[in-house]
């Protein structure tokens, strides 16, 4: 038989329908950190490591959420003092978590630019037009993908080639083209060098989903803060018509 009564057992039902919702958002946690670590992985050798904590922290927290959902809803069911006192405790330590990972990835969206400029810049003298390494590989995937080169504008590589030779993903091969393409940094023909330079089109890629990764966190931590709110007013009500003192 249930000891509330009232508004305290319709909020005790509600918080039961949020730990549903919870165990949903632990799930998109799980899928957006996933998702965002998949993306950056592809980018890895030009990333810093906090790319990939974000994302993993997430996934984490994500697992947790679905481990404590049961807590939740066990404990509402059972009106059990003690399992709802503890779903209170870990879904408030869950919210603070979840803000830090918000902000977080917020923070990360602007230091996008400048941490990946330095990688950028430090990964051109890798760059080898003779033997192929995952840096060269990866600089013609960006050059070609983004249809920029260099890191600001073509002329970065004139340290790397002093004869003006750029590679050959700075160029966009002309329609109807036959024999050997050639890419210099004398092509006057936008249409065939790429002018832009990487880090503003893959600075704002990576920061974007940076963004994502932020307000996952956020939106699903003001959520959760209901939750917190919803189960320590549920702990009161039966820890008072158990008569249980203390917080045991």
């Amino acid at each position: 038989m249930s000891l509330l009564t009232g508004s305290a057992n319709a909020v005790k039902y509600t918080l039961f329908g949020f730990n549903l919702i919870f165990l949903i958002t632990g799930i998109i946690l799980i899928a957006v950190g996933a998702g965002v670590g998949a993306v950056y992985t592809g980018y890895e050798l030009f990333l810093a490591g906090k790319f990939f904590s974000i994302p993993t922290f997430l996934i984490v927290i994500g697992s947790f959420i679905i481990v404590i959902s049961f807590f939740g809803c066990w404990g509402a069911v059972k009106e059990n003092y003690c399992l709802v006192l503890s779903f209170s405790i870990m879904l408030a330590i869950i919210f603070i978590l979840e803000l830090a990972a918000g902000i977080s990835g917020y923070v990360l969206r602007n230091d996008a630019s400048e941490l990946i400029g330095k990688s950028l810049k430090a990964s051109m003298a890798e760059y080898n037009n003779e033997t192929q390494n995952p840096t060269t590989a990866l600089w013609d995937d960006v050059q070609r993908s983004f249809d920029c080169c260099g890191v600001t504008n073509f002329m970065d590589w004139k340290e790397r080639f002093p004869s003006g030779e750029l590679p050959i993903s700075c160029c966009t091969p002309i329609v109807g083209q036959v024999g050997t393409l050639t890419c210099t940094n004398t092509v006057q023909s936008t249409d065939n060098l790429h002018s832009d330079g990487c880090l503003g089109g893959f600075s704002n890629y990576i920061a974007a989903h940076a963004v994502s990764l932020g307000a996952a966190g956020v939106v699903i931590a003001i959520l959760q803060f209901f939750g917190v709110i919803f189960a320590c007013y549920i702990a009161r009500e039966i820890k008072i018509r158990n008569g249980i003192t203390g917080f045991i």
